[in-house]
């Protein structure tokens, strides 16, 4: 049988669409006997998903059989308890802008989901973004029509339910959320060790790996019988045809890339970056405290409010001059500001408290430059010296025109790397999990301090790989195999 499953609870359900052999009765799918290579997607369609039914028992059992399923156990619970989620401020805009456009005056309205998509226009961002956190076959989604938090119940709805209209759109939706396997032509393959879902954006200024290394990435996984392929933010609902997900994109709270490593990690796929290292790491204002409370060395620093009263002599007292302004989600030098005075400390406030209500002050701490660790499951991956861009105090230097230039990076073998720097990085990632990191350090007269920890960090071809070259790679997705025999045993 082909890689899809499609569980029913009556197989006359499916009498509307084109016949296939990948129709089973969720009770015939209790009853069916895996083998140790037998991967499969399941899309359960039962119309009872509630605890201790059949339609429950189906997407538990997937889980023990290694079978990727949709819905989850994680996500039916989810649906059960009514958890509900709350749209982001940009799209709860566009979805006041839809109300507003089709004049919609009802308390209620409602609108199906299938797989991710919808038939209605100028929603298909919120179907999206709402089947990334309930990836479910088919939901029904109550709204009011408020200008906030408009969401007020999801629910799993029966595919018997559906209209005629509404059958045409969700046979294309399911062929398009599995046209890979779907249409693939009947062959043997040879099987493969995992499928890994590399996550880019063609558009990104500065991603966190070129395009050689992208490329080096699926070579070398070619090499040791793995699937790898790129997708993209608009390949989201194709997330769980993959055993895992590697992001390499700019990860962010509030953002799309969070919202998919959180709906990877509920869905059983080895993900880097996991939700909880994107949780701890792309907010300087939790590291802070992380390091203060576990005494990790790092420059002096303080938390400025946007309600408070600010001025350059407070600051000073604390950090010294000149100091600097971070933004908490800040990446490649982007949202920092020097600041040596009050006229400087006046504009970069103004500039920066339009993007977060809290600060990160930070002693001014120049070094020619930066150590960068990169760490994978607690050892040691590269390390590299990141020096400043010329001529000024970070490694990137953004102009006003747009352009930007970075400093020279050289990459050090991890036998010659000073065993302070690797202990103090290595005891800073702890507390943080079994990921990839890059630890970002300075050393000034013999102390080791740290500045941040991405957990995104650079991996480009000719420079982090330089002096390990392809066993980079090769850790790397040996990683992958391991949490995902990990996830499965």
């Amino acid at each position: 049988m082909d890689n899809v499953l499609i569980l029913l609870d009556n197989l006359n359900d499916w009498n509307p669409y084109y016949s296939t052999d990948r129709v089973i009765t969720v009770s015939d799918y209790l009853k069916y006997k895996p083998t140790d290579s037998d991967k499969k997607l399941i899309i359960n369609l039962s119309k009872d998903y509630s605890y201790n039914s059949e339609g429950y028992y189906c997407s538990l059992l997937a889980k023990t059989r290694k079978h990727k399923v949709i819905p989850s156990v994680d996500i039916i619970n989810k649906l059960e308890s009514n958890m509900g989620i709350r749209l982001n401020f940009e799209l709860q805009k566009t979805c006041y802008q839809y109300i507003e456009k089709n004049n919609l005056t009802a308390e209620l309205w409602y609108m199906n989901i299938y797989f991710g998509k919808c038939q209605e226009k100028g929603m298909e961002r919120i179907a999206q973004f709402i089947f990334e956190n309930y990836p479910c076959p088919l939901l029904r989604v109550s709204f009011n029509t408020k200008t906030r938090n408009q969401i007020e119940t999801i629910q799993a709805i029966p595919l018997d339910q559906l209209e005629e209209s509404e059958q045409t759109f969700f046979a294309e939706t399911l062929d398009n959320f599995h046209k890979r396997i779907w249409r693939m032509p009947a062959k043997t393959a040879k099987s493969t060790r995992y499928s890994l879902a590399i996550l880019c954006d063609p558009n990104e200024k500065f991603p966190p790996s070129n395009k050689q290394a992208i490329k080096k990435f699926l070579s070398i996984a070619k090499k040791m019988n793995i699937n790898a392929e790129i997708i993209t933010e608009e390949d989201s609902t194709r997330l769980l045809e993959f055993d895992a997900l590697f992001i390499r994109t700019t990860t962010s709270l509030n953002h799309y890339t969070f919202h998919l490593s959180q709906a990877a990690s509920d869905n059983g796929l080895a993900v880097i970056d996991d939700p909880q290292s994107i949780i701890r790491c792309t907010n300087k204002v939790f590291l802070k405290e992380l390091f203060e409370s576990e005494k990790i060395p790092t420059p002096k620093s303080t938390l400025i409010f946007r309600s408070n009263e600010n001025t350059f002599e407070s600051i000073q007292e604390v950090l010294g001059s000149p100091f600097i302004l971070k933004i908490p989600d800040g990446s490649y030098s982007v949202g920092m500001k020097k600041v040596s005075n009050e006229a400087e400390l006046e504009t970069a406030l103004s500039l920066l408290f339009k993007r977060s209500a809290i600060l990160l002050g930070q002693e001014f701490t120049p070094t020619e430059f930066d150590w960068r660790v990169g760490i994978l499951n607690g050892k040691p991956l590269y390390a590299c010296k990141y020096y400043m861009a010329k001529g000024h105090w970070q490694i990137y230097h953004h102009y006003a025109s747009g352009v930007s230039r970075c400093g020279l990076v050289d990459t050090i073998p991890i036998y010659q790397v000073p065993k302070k720097i690797l202990d103090v990085a290595l005891r800073a990632t702890s507390f943080i999990g079994k990921g990839l990191y890059g630890v970002d350090l300075k050393e000034i007269n013999g102390k080791v301090m740290v500045i941040e920890i991405n957990d995104n960090p650079s991996l480009d071809y000719g420079l982090e790989d330089k002096v390990v070259g392809d066993e980079l790679y090769y850790r790397i997705l040996n990683h992958f195999g391991n949490e995902i025999e990990q996830k499965h045993y």
